[in-house]
This record gives structure tokens, C-alpha cells and sequence, in this order.
């Protein structure tokens, strides 16, 4: 429950910085603000490698010539697998035997800029990248006892999307993209590793 409430209130502090921000670029006809819900995929491990819902995406910006916006992004996911009852050799010593609910938390942000390939239509279709930094927490918890590890490393993104405008004099919208992840964190508990956080998944959500 704490770390559900650290990663909302550092989401809410992001709102709340950027929102004057937001509110100035919509009167300038330059800025949009996105809000989505974020399905998610781990690739490349097997250790939380199931796909889920549990995510949140918000980014901001704003446009500093038609095409190219410059910006702020921030999301939050979590991605679980259960694992059943099994033997693992901690060391020539040492041996655990229990069921355990792997869990990885990734928390990236940074700056985020944006292409568009048409300006102020119905469809704005565009391309992205976000280059930032990502904290993770790699976690197995048992019956008994919960091990963790937190990393930080460097986080980059790129991202291909789609804003559409039912009204774009009005400029609130739909916005849907795909997008692929990857941090350079390292994380180890128990006797699993990884090296380098890969994701892949989409976005879906509203535009202002």
C-alpha cells in the first residue's frame, strides 16, 4: 500500500506542475496533455513476463514549431506471475522451498519529444521518443518473508501514435499508440536476474 501511494502522489505532483502549463498552451493552440490507461508486456525475462492492465500514462507538451512538440512524461506498471511450490538453491548451504507471486514495478519519466505528420486535423498521426530515467522494483514475496531489489537506470522509448479530434477546433480527443521500452536497470532477487528492463505495449486514453 506505501508503494502504491508514493508512485500516485509523485503522478499527482506531475499533474500539478504541469497543469498551469497545459492551460496556457491550450489557449496558444500549441500544447496537448495526454491521459491513458497502459497495457504492458515484459520481454526478454521470464520472471514477471505476463501481460497486464495495470498501468497508467500521462505526458505533456508542447508544440515549439507546427510539427515538433517538446515535453514531460511519466507512467507507472505493474506485472505479476505466480510461481508454484519449488526448491531454489540459494547457495552450497542454503535452500528455500515456497510458492512465490513475482512482481515488477516500473516507474519511467523524462522528456519527451514528438513528431506530427499533419497539423491541427482530425487524424494527427505522429512518432516519438522519451529519453529519461526509470526506477523498478523487482519483488518475490512467499508465505513468509517478501525479497526485493530497487534499481535505477537510464530509460528510453520510442513510440508511434495516433490523436483523433472529433472537433479539432476543439482539440479534445482520443489518443491511441504503441510503443517499446528499455531501461538499463539491473535488478537480482533470490536466485533470478535481470539485466535490462524490454517492454513493449500501448497506450489508450484521452487528449487535451
Amino acid at each position: 500500500m506505501k508503494k502504491i501511494t508514493k508512485i500516485v502522489g509523485v503522478i499527482l505532483l506531475f499533474a500539478a506542475i504541469t497543469s498551469p502549463s497545459i492551460a496556457q498552451a491550450q489557449l496558444l493552440k500549441g500544447g496537448y496533455f495526454n491521459v491513458d490507461w497502459q497495457f504492458n508486456i515484459p520481454i526478454g525475462n521470464d520472471y514477471a513476463n505476463r501481460g497486464s492492465g495495470w498501468g497508467m500514462n500521462f505526458e505533456g507538451g508542447y508544440y515549439i514549431i507546427p510539427q515538433m512538440s517538446l515535453g514531460l512524461y511519466v507512467s507507472y506498471h505493474t506485472n505479476n506471475k505466480y510461481i508454484g511450490e519449488q526448491v531454489l538453491h540459494l547457495s552450497s548451504t542454503e535452500s528455500l522451498y515456497a510458492d512465490q507471486q513475482h512482481s515488477i514495478y516500473q516507474v519511467p519519466f523524462g522528456m519527451a519529444a514528438r513528431w506530427r505528420f499533419i497539423e491541427y486535423g482530425m487524424f494527427e498521426p505522429y512518432i516519438a521518443v522519451k529519453l529519461g530515467a526509470m526506477y523498478a522494483r523487482m519483488e518475490s514475496e512467499t508465505q513468509v518473508y517478501t525479497y526485493y531489489d530497487k534499481s535505477w537506470g537510464f530509460n528510453v522509448q520510442p513510440e508511434l501514435g495516433m490523436t483523433f479530434y472529433p472537433m479539432p477546433s476543439k482539440r479534445i480527443g482520443m489518443h491511441l499508440a504503441i510503443y517499446y521500452n528499455y531501461s538499463t536497470n539491473k535488478s537480482k532477487v533470490l536466485t533470478y536476474n535481470i539485466d535490462g528492463y524490454n517492454n513493449i505495449g500501448f497506450h489508450l486514453g484521452l487528449s487535451f
